[in-house]
């Protein structure tokens, strides 16, 4: 079923990007285009193998802090969550808090994060913490919302405690919710660790752009936006495969019929 679904219809993005690369090649190379200032498709990949060995060790340092990161991100959303949840009184108060929290931009927090913490590693996992946590509080209050008050009733008349109530009905209920925000945090966290290191790592792909940009090798700042975009893809698919795992009552992303 997968493979005649992706027959049907999962060609369609992979030939919409290979005419947008053969486009771009075609501009490239038809204009004389300087490449640093817009290298080939072809060029960038050659980039790619040829400078693996060196790429390597910057990749694997960002895909390690984002998983960190994104772990982290992933409990202190669904522990805020919780906890404005039951007790709505502080959900009331905290809550605008939160929204406002999220206006303030991350590449403008960074520098004090370093002032206020260091060059060391809590400064970037509070990065993508902040990057991360949101969508997922969001979700998960939103799919506990969304419980029906009758199975509620239909519970408390069955002599359920809160804690029942909470861990029999609404959790489960709210699953699906809750999985849609961790994919789009899943996507965020590639993007948080990337501005982390910005603040003053040693390694990993937002110092391996940072390098390049400043030598103008747009080949190498492609190359990392190609891995930023194709991590971001890995972690969005591994969520799905957990969802499909977890939610095994639903095989259609989550909606119930």
């Amino acid at each position: 079923m997968k493979l005649k679904y992706f027959l049907i219809k999962g060609w369609r993005p992979v030939a919409v990007l290979l005419l947008l690369f053969i486009f771009w090649e075609i501009i490239a190379i038809k204009y004389l285009v300087d490449d640093w200032i817009l290298p080939a498709p072809s060029k960038i990949l050659t980039e790619a193998f040829v400078g693996w060995n060196q790429f390597y060790p910057d990749l694997l340092a960002t895909v390690w802090i984002s998983i960190e990161g994104y772990a982290i991100g992933v409990a202190v959303g669904l522990l805020v969550a919780i906890f404005l949840h039951l007790l709505p009184w502080v959900r009331d108060a905290v809550y605008p808090l939160l929204i406002l929290s999220q206006n303030v931009p991350i590449i403008v927090l960074a520098p004090l994060l370093v002032i206020w913490f260091g060059f060391g590693l809590l400064p970037k996992l509070i990065v993508i913490t902040l990057v991360c946590f949101f969508p997922i509080t969001v979700a998960a209050l939103d799919g506990f919302r969304q419980v029906p008050q009758s199975y509620k009733h239909y519970m408390l008349m069955a002599g359920a405690t809160r804690g029942q109530l909470f861990w029999k009905l609404e959790w489960p209920y709210a699953l699906p919710a809750i999985f849609s925000g961790l994919k789009i945090s899943a996507t965020y966290s590639v993007m948080g660790a990337v501005i982390s290191e910005w603040l003053g790592s040693e390694k990993g792909i937002g110092v391996y752009m940072t390098l390049a940009s400043s030598s103008f090798r747009t080949d190498k700042v492609f190359v990392a936006i190609l891995a930023i975009m194709l991590l971001s893809l890995l972690f969005f698919l591994v969520i799905i495969a957990l969802e499909k795992y977890f939610i095994r009552w639903n095989g259609k992303g989550g909606k119930r019929e």
